[in-house]
């Protein structure tokens, strides 16, 4: 007896090495996790990259990543600006029901000149929102947060939303400058502004390619441990600044051919890429690419504006840009690799919106999904497995009660190929189809204004639904033109 207890003491102790154990703590199971680098670009157009039909710009890493792995036609910024889509991301809320649909520094104080005064938004991501970030950490990832935040103060930086790591996180959405050593005033008023925890460079270094190297050195501090990466370029967003010898290359291109693109902004976008091409190089050398989901994306559409006298982009074939809710202005690269999973060259066409791609992470990751009512975005997982796979959502909404240099306080619906917008001030409506009409030229708003109705429906039902801040009108503007706003 005694010797059968014995073999059934062992054969129980092998069985409980054996079994699987909680995936919660470092160092034990929870390794067995992928990794995840989350590369997200600012103000980067959708058609900026070559593989999204850019004909001028040039991103072979890009490019050549889209085709190994599925490529999104048809993703969406949940706002058309900078800190909304953020909130998006980091809490799978959209911007309307969070109250954040603005950018920090405009979210307090709207204007009071115009026909309507915008609502005062949400300035700080709330401590009450469980972000990715604390839902990965608390699973066992080493989690970092490298670039841009703008996301909160002091008192709500990366640190208290799950990162582990926050370099060069702050409140402010841009740099005074992209050279070291990052800081200075004058590029956005008066005040001082500087990147943190980016000491100890040299004159001339460049901002996307020191992130990149604090983005390298996180994966090689991470060990055994899984870790998430979040790489918030601040590029290509003003000021438009770039590597002389870049500028110069675009610059004698666009005037051999008689392009009127902007150089520099070009050569922002090269830098964005070449970058994106050294990260994926570490990951292989570390022999981490099959064991890594990899998502580059955008935080809205590019910024068509003027800087220094030059436009900075162009995002035909869409219409408008940053800060509207026509297609220029919400519409995004969006490209993911999930190893083992994506199939090369996928193309998917299926709408999707930022806020999917927090449920998208957790899915991926073998994490538990929210649960209620409050659940605004869908795992993509159905069509990273499938491309041409469908989700169980017929309408994507949007909106943004502010000014803007390219709008006025505008909410939208996309339903199929059919998308309306309504805007405040005069209650217009215009309808189109973007199947026939992908640049949003045709208002087909009376002429189908049924299928107008029932969208406006569908619209009004969901703001209530979400709770959604509206315009005011504003007494003392009254007799003022219908307007658009004014520039970040």
């Amino acid at each position: 007896m005694r010797t059968l207890s014995g073999i059934l003491c062992v054969l129980f102790f092998l069985m409980q090495l054996a079994a699987p154990q909680p995936l919660h703590a470092a160092g034990d199971s929870s390794a067995k996790r992928p990794n995840i680098v989350f590369v997200l670009a600012d103000d980067l157009g959708w058609s900026d990259l070559a593989c999204y039909g850019s004909q001028e710009h040039e991103t072979p890493h890009l490019d050549r990543f889209a085709g190994q792995c599925a490529r999104f036609t048809d993703a969406y910024a949940a706002a058309p600006v900078c800190s909304p889509t953020r909130a998006s991301l980091m809490s799978g809320k959209c911007p309307a029901r969070l109250h954040m649909t603005i950018w920090r520094e405009a979210s307090q104080d709207p204007p009071r000149n115009r026909r309507l005064v915008p609502p005062v938004a949400v300035a700080d991501l709330p401590h009450s929102e469980t972000t990715i970030a604390k839902r990965l950490q608390e699973a066992g990832y080493l989690t970092a947060l490298v670039g841009k935040w703008h996301l909160g103060d002091a008192a709500h930086y990366p640190e208290t939303h799950g990162f582990d790591v926050n370099i060069g996180g702050t409140l402010w959405g841009a740099p005074n400058t992209f050279f070291y050593p990052y800081r200075g005033k004058g590029t956005f008023g008066a005040e001082f502004r500087y990147v943190p925890h980016l000491e100890f460079g040299r004159p001339g270094e460049y901002l996307t390619d020191r992130l990149t190297d604090e983005g390298l050195k996180i994966i090689d501090r991470a060990g055994d441990r899984p870790f998430f990466l979040y790489l918030a370029h601040h590029a290509p967003h003003t000021p438009i600044e770039a590597k002389q010898g870049d500028v110069e290359h675009f610059a004698e291109a666009f005037a051999r051919n008689g392009s009127r693109r902007n150089a520099t902004y070009a050569a922002m976008v090269r830098s964005i890429d070449e970058n994106f091409g050294r990260l994926m190089a570490h990951l292989e050398k570390r022999g981490l690419v099959d064991r890594t989901i990899v998502v580059f994306a955008s935080d809205n559409g590019g910024y068509n504006g003027i800087y220094q006298r030059q436009q900075v982009t162009d995002n035909a074939p869409l219409r408008s840009g940053k800060g509207s809710l026509y297609e220029g202005g919400i519409r995004v690269p969006l490209i993911i690799h999930w190893p083992g999973v994506t199939t090369r060259g996928a193309v998917c066409r299926e709408p999707v919106i930022s806020t999917d791609l927090f449920y998208t992470l957790l899915a991926m990751t073998g994490l538990a999904l929210p649960e209620g009512p409050a659940a605004d975005g869908r795992s993509l997982t159905s069509l990273l497995k499938d491309a041409n796979a469908h989700l169980a959502r017929d309408a994507l909404f949007f909106h943004y009660p502010h000014y803007y240099s390219t709008t006025s306080p505008v909410s939208a619906v996309r339903a199929g190929d059919w998308k309306l917008l309504e805007y405040y001030e005069d209650r217009r409506v215009e309808l189109y189809n973007l199947r026939d009409d992908l640049g949003e030229r045709t208002n087909l708003a009376e002429q189908k204004a049924d299928k107008a109705q029932e969208l406006r429906d569908r619209l009004h039902a969901w703001l209530s639904a979400v709770g959604a801040q509206m315009p005011s009108a504003n007494p003392a503007a009254k007799a003022a033109a219908p307007g658009r706003g004014r520039a970040k």
